[in-house]
Parts: structure tokens; sequence; C-alpha cells
């Protein structure tokens, strides 16, 4: 069996936020800083893919809202994870987000599919990075736990994030925020706009920002901020009504994105919190997100609604200069551009047949596109044929058609009982074709190669799900559930060995039991789970590579075990003080690692998750003073922490551990009518902890030089905000 060298290559984001929340959604119409609605149940949301409140939906799902996503200074789905119990979000660069739920559905590179599907305005989004994305004019993010498949289909084994932007209405609206936070030069600005262009018929929304910092790392080697972040977006919406029960919304949305990937630190151990980079360039990388998406709704009559959903996505990359070796030298550097394609088309039908019986059934197709172009060069020292300099150029195209067939009925015997079984199918085929040049120049002269690399995937998958619920009390409502989830297989790249072009699926039975409560003054709602996962895509591997040097590679790891609870509290002991909290007990163990020990022939020093820790918990408090008819002060404090976490480790004996951390988040605001204006504080205590952490065994089985390698998270930001509505 063909043993390889390995390195990992996986981190963990820590987006510190202001007052971190667990994640109740508030009424759309309250602030965080402004009076909260007295009726804190009623919130609608679409997990189910039909309006339901969102304590009556047997579903673990947490709804938060744009007004306290604004409210909190958080500007992507990744800042964002802190409010969702069980979300892990991890990154290591502008175009690198890494996201579990539970232990489930881990994606440590950007090439694996994601485990926990993203939609945005129901819009399937094939790749992680968008979690890094600006979030603009969003009316809330829906997190749902646990499979999904059922509705949202393949790859969301893990659970959902579907994040809904605000709709043109037919009231004239204009929102703006703004903030500035130092010492990192840390600054935001938005605003939207909104009104009827022909009352009662066609409404326009238009919305646009510009974000950027200059992070806490210094790239010592340039003398340059080596964790900058700059991105502009801007995005437009039409809804066109021209008659009732019909509506059709027209959006398009762009993008653009400059950064930094994986900004990594040289350090001596887990508590090295040192912040200095030594790459002899920025690993810059720029992206562009480009799309405009449809979406038709008809009332048919009878009680049926029909919904067609169409959209085009792009994405273009461009690194200019990166560094493949981790450090000062020249060993490894690469130029790299990508580009991504999708397009999607579902349809659904929703009907109700009595008070007893109703259905969603649906059909779904997708295409995506990929195409890639890298140029690495790489310099080593043979020990017989000394310089050696190797040029390759590798160009790959991949093609992903997936079909899919939904549906769910509900039945409900009783007013009180409702029983949902949903069943999906899901083919996928994939293609994946490429060519390898390359270029070696040593003592024996210079000889060029030429290869030609393709492969294939195809899979069919069954997805159920299963729930019952029963509502006690107007107050209380439990449910029970189980559910199968699946994630698609991919491609490494064509300079991988034969063995390893392609790596299978993964997928989870997950079985559930929750309760929701409300009542007046609180809101309470706790699951348990078991997750059964299989085949789990989790490590990332070094592999020889074709025209010399290596490659990295993904793998199947084997199966693993999850299960824990989960807790949700909102209280009010009065009127003007409101808290909130979250807690997540975790257990996510590999229990057989066959598949990775068979692959490499190496063994795990641990059999924990990457960066997945067993708990995560926050609390935070808001207190209301009013000082006018329609003024008031908000006191606000928040703390968020983390439990240990198993850092990238290739070591067959030693597991690196991470440790703990609590951040703490404070904030004084003022609102007046449509204004509000605040002063907060993230990491007051200027706590250190590592978002992303790569054991030194990594490098050495790489054949570079030795040492673990890290990135900090961020240190304290302070600040100013300031918002209008009206």
């Amino acid at each position: 069996m063909t043993k390889f060298r390995f390195a990992a290559v996986s981190t963990l984001v820590l987006a510190t936020t202001l007052d971190a929340t667990p994640g109740f959604a508030q009424d759309s119409a309250a602030t965080p800083a402004a009076a909260e609605s007295e009726d804190d149940g009623v919130i609608v949301v679409t997990a189910r893919k039909r309006d339901e409140t969102l304590s009556d939906v047997p579903i673990a799902v947490t709804a938060i809202d744009g007004d306290t996503l604004t409210a909190r200074g958080i500007n992507s789905v990744r800042e964002a994870a802190v409010l969702s119990p069980g979300l892990n979000i991890n990154s290591d660069g502008s175009g690198r987000a890494f996201v579990a739920i539970r232990g489930v559905g881990v994606t440590l590179v950007q090439s694996v599919q994601p485990g926990v599907g993203l939609f945005i305005d129901g819009i399937y989004q094939p790749n992680t990075a968008y979690l890094n994305n600006p979030l603009l004019d969003v009316d809330r993010i829906e997190v749902l736990r646990g499979p999904q498949g059922t509705l949202y289909g393949k790859n969301t084994l893990g659970g959902a994030i579907n994040v809904i932007t605000r709709q043109p209405s037919n009231d004239f609206e204009v929102r703006a925020n703004g903030s500035y936070a130092g010492p990192d030069n840390s600054w935001l600005v938005s605003g939207a706009v909104s009104g009827p262009i022909i009352d009662d018929v066609l409404g326009f929304r238009i919305a646009a920002s510009h974000r950027q910092q200059d992070g806490f790392l210094t790239n010592t080697i340039l003398n340059k901020d080596a964790n900058r972040f700059n991105t502009d977006s801007v995005n437009a919406t039409l809804r066109f009504t021209p008659a009732d029960g019909f509506s059709l919304t027209v959006k398009g949305y762009y993008d653009w994105v400059d950064g930094v990937n994986i900004p990594y630190s040289r350090v001596t151990g887990p508590k090295d919190y040192r912040r200095d980079v030594t790459f002899n360039t920025l690993n810059q990388i720029s992206y562009k997100y480009r799309g405009i998406n449809a979406r038709a709704e008809a009332d048919l009559g009878g009680g049926s609604k029909l919904s067609v959903i169409g959209a085009y996505d792009m994405r273009n990359s461009f690194a200019p200069d990166s560094d493949g070796d981790f450090g000062p030298d020249n060993t490894v550097r690469s130029v790299g551009r990508d580009s991504l394609r999708t397009m999607t088309i579902e349809t659904r039908l929703d009907s109700e047949w009595s008070d007893q019986f109703s259905t969603l059934v649906g059909l779904f197709t997708s295409n995506e596109q990929t195409r890639v172009n890298n140029t690495d060069t790489i310099n080593l020292i043979h020990p017989l044929l000394g310089p050696v300099n190797i040029v390759r150029n590798t160009t790959a195209k991949n093609v992903a058609d997936t079909y899919a067939a939904f549906g769910t009925l509900f039945w409900k015997p009783t007013a009180d009982w409702e029983v949902a079984l949903g069943l999906r199918y899901d083919r996928e085929n994939r293609v994946s074709r490429g060519t390898v040049d390359s270029v070696t120049t040593s003592i024996l002269g210079v000889m060029p190669a030429t290869s030609l690399t393709s492969a294939k995937l195809k899979s069919s998958e069954w997805q159920p799900k299963l729930t019952v619920s029963r509502k006690w009390t107007p107050d209380l409502m439990t449910y029970v559930s189980v559910a199968r989830g699946y994630r698609g297989g991919g491609f490494n790249a064509p300079t991988a060995p034969v063995a390893v072009r392609t790596y299978g699926g993964d997928s989870a039975w997950t079985y559930e039991a929750g309760a929701k409560y409300t009542g007046a003054g609180l809101m309470l709602s706790g699951a348990v789970f078991y997750n059964d996962y299989k085949n789990y895509i989790g490590l990332n591997s070094i592999a020889p590579a074709e025209g010399g040097g290596l490659v990295t590679v993904d793998l199947n790891t084997g199966d693993v075990e999850s299960y824990g609870i989960e807790l949700e509290a909102m209280v009010r002991p009065v009127p003007a003080w409101t808290i909130r909290s979250g807690f997540t007990y975790m257990h996510a163990r590999i229990t057989d690692p066959t598949a990775y020990e068979t692959t490499t022939g190496r063994t795990l020093s641990s059999d924990r998750l990457t960066f997945q820790p067993d708990w995560l918990a926050n609390i935070s408090t808001d207190y209301r003073i009013e000082t006018g008819a329609d003024s008031e002060v908000v006191l606000g404090a928040g703390l968020f922490g983390k439990g240990k976490r198993l850092a990238a480790t290739l070591n067959e004996t030693t597991p690196t551990i991470l440790d703990s951390y609590w951040l703490t988040n404070a904030s004084i605001a003022y609102r007046t009518g449509p204004v509000e204006v605040a002063l907060f504080a993230n990491n007051i205590f200027n706590t250190e902890y590592f978002e992303s952490y790569i054991e030194k065994t990594t490098l050495a089985l790489a054949g570079l030089p030795a040492s673990d390698l890290g990135i900090t998270g961020d240190r304290r930001r302070y600040g100013v905000r300031a918002s209008l509505k009206f």
C-alpha cells in the first residue's frame, strides 16, 4: 500500500463579536438597542420552506435577524456562528472557510463540497468561501441543525444555513450603517434604499457596502500588514406583482474581496501567541462574485402554491504570488487562478389538501463548472543532483450535474400532533479532466513532461426524514426525528497519484429529541442528538506530485460518533432587562480510522476531530434605560467561550491541544427616533487564543523546515458605530 507524507492545513477562526448572544431572533421590528417586542415567540421562519413560527417548527433552528447583526457588529456568516449553538466555522484566509454543525459535515479545505448547506434566499451555494463574504441588507439568518436533505438536498448532512435578504416593499425605506474601530483601522459603511416604482405593482431595493481592516498580524520580512481585508458589495432587487397571487422577484449582486490566505506565524508551541509572519510574500488573493437570480411564485388556488427559482452564480479568484513553504525561503511559490460557474433551478409545489394533510414536492437540478490554472515553481536541493528547479503548470476542469426529486407529507391526525415524512433522491455525475506540464532543470539538463488525467464520480442517494411533534399546550412543544444526510465526494488535483485522484462521499444518520417553551418573558429551547457519521471526509494530506514536488490531497478518514445536548434561553426578569444564553456540549470522536490508516500507513495521535470543541457557550445581557418619549440608553455585555480543540497534527503519538478561552464584549448605545449611536469594545481583556494551528510534524513530513504554525485571534478592538433607519 502506498504510504504518503502528510500535511493537514486547517484552521479555526473565532469571529469576536459585540455582545455575543444565543441564537434566538428578535422581532424584526426591534433592534437590541430599541424596545423589543413583548411577543418574542412570534418569529416567522422558512426553515421548512413554508412560513411557520419559530416556536412551532419541530427542528433545532436558530433565527438571527438583521437588526441584531447590525447592532452586534456582525459582518459575515462566519462571525454570526457565535450566535448559534453547535455551529463551528473556522477560516485561515479571505477565501477559506470551514464549517461543521455538531461535529458533522466538517469541511477543511475549499475544494471539498460543503457538509453544511449554504443558501442565499433559498439558492444553493456550492462553496464555503461565502461564509467570509460581507452580509449586506440581510433580513435574517436561519441555522438548521441536523440533516436537511429532504428539503435542502445533498451536502446538508450537518445542517443548513439560509441567509434571507430584505425584499422591496411598497413603502419608501432608507437604512444606513457605519462603524470605526481600532487599533487595526477597521471600518464599515453600508446603506440601502427601497420603495415603489409603481404602487402595488413594481418595487425596488438597492444596497451597497464597503468594509476594510488592517488586522492584527505583521509581516516582518516585508514590514506590511499580514492579514488585511477589503470588500465592496452591491446588490439590486426588483419585485413585480402584476396581480393578486403572483409575484416575480429578480436580483443581481456583485462582491469584490481582496485579502490574504494562510497568514501563519512560526511558533514554538500552543502557548506562543506571537503575531509576526515571516513569509517573503503577502499571499494576496482577490475574488469577484457575481450573479443573478429570479423567483416566480403563483397561487394556483385550491390551497396550492407554485414556486420556481433559477440562479446563475459566478466566482473568479486570482492569487498572484503565494508562498507554499510557510517561510522566507523561495522553496515553493505559485500563481493561481480559478473560476466557478453554478446554475440551479428548483420547482416547488406546496399543497394543502385538508386540515389534516398537506404536501411539499419539487424538482431540482444544478450544473457546476470549475476551471483551475496553477503555475508552481519549486526549488530543491537534491543530495545527488544538487539544485533542482521544477516549473509546473496544472489545469483542471471539473463539471458536476445534479438531479433531484423531493417530497414531504405533513399529516396532522389531531390539532396537537403532526407527523412529517420526507424523502429526497439525488443523482450526481461529476467529471474531472486535467493536464500537467512540467519542466525540470538540473545538472542532467532540461526535462519536459506532459501528462493528462481524468476521473469520474457517480452517486445515487436516498435521504429520508421522519419527524413526530406534539403541541402539549399553547406554550410547549416537543418533537423527535430521525434523518439521513449525504455529502458528495470529489476530486484531488490532476497532479495527485491515481490511487487518490478521487475520494468518496460521507453520510450521517441523526437521531434527535427536542422541546420548545415560550411563556411570558421566557423562551427555552433544547435538544439531545446522536449522529452516526460514516466515511468522514476530514483530513487532508500531502502526496508525491506528478511532475515533481508534493500535492495536497483530500481523504476519507473513517467513521465518527457524535452526541450531545444543546440549550438556548431568553429571560426577561423585568421589561427593561433581557438575558440571553446558549450552551452546547458535543462529544465527537473518530470510532474507526481504518480508512485513514489503510490509505496512509500512519496512525492518528487522537480520536478527536480537528478544531471541534467539546463545548460552546455564550451569555449576554441588555438593560434599557428610557431617557425620553422616543429615546433610550442600552447597556450591553456579552461573554463567549469555546472549549479545548485538537490542532491540525500528523504526529502519531502526541496530540497538540489548544486551550479553551472566553471573550468578553461590552457596549453602551443611545437611540433617539431613527438614529442610534454606540460605543463598543470586543475582547476587552485582550485574551490570547489561536484561530488556527498546524503542528510541526506536518512541515517535517513535507521536507520543509520544521516549526509549528499558528494564527492568533483578534486582540482588543474598540470603536463607535451609528445607524439610521426610516
